[in-house]
């Protein structure tokens, strides 16, 4: 297990390297200076300004000094706001986006699970047609396009929910359900189908021989066996959610990362944008890996060999 969980990490270094390089490659492609734009320089001024971000420097020198600004977790400046770092954006946005993230993780998973076991068990019933209508029309339906839907139903048209702003619980409920709608109708249709083929197991006839109840046979004997599937994909699914913050929280008006993030990329602030993507791609890559370990641990079949690969 120690080999394995050694070798994850460094194939996680691996690829945050490639993700950091594939950053600066892009930004110091684009042709043009961050400081065009600004209509009050002349030459001197932005001459004075590139200096000072590194930005005349040939390119190896500034892939070094961004390498060096990682490690130590400086990102510097930021250039459009010289007077917040990108470090302060970072710890006044993230605490939200991780909120509005976990959030929708915990309602999706819950939520998604059981909609999917009453589908099951209800199998070819009423229950299960409406379910599982309701689950296509969520897989079909993207985020940014429902959650301008909620808006104007249940905040301006019905006025029952606010928005615009991350203020309250309250607040939360539109963009929770606008983020946690396409995850919880994948995760209710893989959960009815892997516990349509448990249900038939041997294991569950000789349970239900013995007289168990059916709520203590699917959530002790089932469940379990029934939830691998929906652990295999919880990495795709948390790259989707937390990826998927960034357009909900402009639409929704929410300060995170996202807002600061979009703002960047359209300001052409490279230490904002680099430190960003860096950020949330060390964080991300960081939550798969603890889906994979955690994949290991709840299924005891599955063991480690001497090489730190899988077997099962």
């Amino acid at each position: 297990m120690l080999k394995y969980i050694l070798k994850r990490l460094a194939i996680m270094a691996v690829t945050l390297w490639i993700i950091i390089t594939l950053t600066f490659v892009l930004m110091t492609s684009i042709p043009g200076s961050p400081f065009n734009s600004d209509q009050s320089s002349n030459e001197t001024i932005r001459a004075n300004l590139e200096a000072h971000y590194n930005l005349d420097k040939p390119p190896h020198v500034q892939y070094l000094l961004y390498l060096k600004s990682i490690v130590t977790f400086e990102f510097g400046p930021s250039i459009k706001q010289p007077n917040q770092t990108v470090n302060d954006l970072l710890s006044r946005g993230f605490p939200i986006s991780f909120e509005l993230g976990i959030v929708t993780i915990v309602v999706a998973v819950i939520s998604g699970i059981l909609i999917g076991i009453v589908a099951a068990l209800r199998h070819n019933g009423i229950l299960d047609y409406l379910t599982m209508g309701i689950a296509v029309l969520g897989i079909s339906i993207p985020n940014f396009i429902l959650a301008t839907l909620l808006i104007q139903q249940l905040a301006v048209n019905w006025e029952i929910f606010p928005t615009a702003t991350w203020k309250s619980p309250a607040h939360m409920v539109l963009p929770v359900l606008a983020l946690a709608t396409g995850p919880m109708a994948i995760i209710a249709r893989l959960t009815r189908s892997t516990m349509l083929e448990v249900l038939t197991q041997d294991y569950i006839k000789m349970a239900k021989a013995k007289g168990l109840s059916p709520w203590k046979i699917v959530f002790k004997h089932a469940l379990r066996n029934a939830l691998m599937p929906v652990v295999t994909i919880m990495g795709t699914l948390l790259a989707g959610i937390l990826t998927g913050t960034f357009v909900i929280e402009q639409i929704f008006a929410i300060p995170g990362m996202g807002k600061y993030f979009v703002e960047s990329i359209n300001q052409r602030d490279y230490p904002v944008i680099m430190g960003t993507t860096v950020f949330y791609s060390a964080f991300l890559i960081f939550m798969l890996f603890l889906v994979d370990i955690a994949y290991g641990i709840l299924d005891p079949r599955i063991k480690m060999n001497s090489k730190g690969g899988e077997v099962s």
